[in-house]
């Protein structure tokens, strides 16, 4: 069975490639606006690096020129 998750704000492009060439998920544009479509393991390991991306580029954003 086939699931959506909608994407949170802030997910960069790069990241974006990433989950789409490393798990089977699809990205799909809807009226509410993009969500991925895949089995619910897949969605819940590019859930995993969605946060692990949006923590990476918050702690780049609170601590500027200190390397992560």
């Amino acid at each position: 069975m086939l699931y959506e998750m909608r994407l949170p704000p802030g997910i960069t492009h790069t990241t974006m490639a990433e989950i789409i060439e490393k798990y089977e998920v699809e990205l799909i544009q809807t009226d509410d606006g993009p969500v991925l479509r895949g089995e619910m393991e897949e969605l819940e390991m590019a859930r995993d690096r969605i946060l692990e991306s949006l923590r990476e580029r918050i702690e780049e954003l609170e601590n500027p020129g200190s390397e992560s």
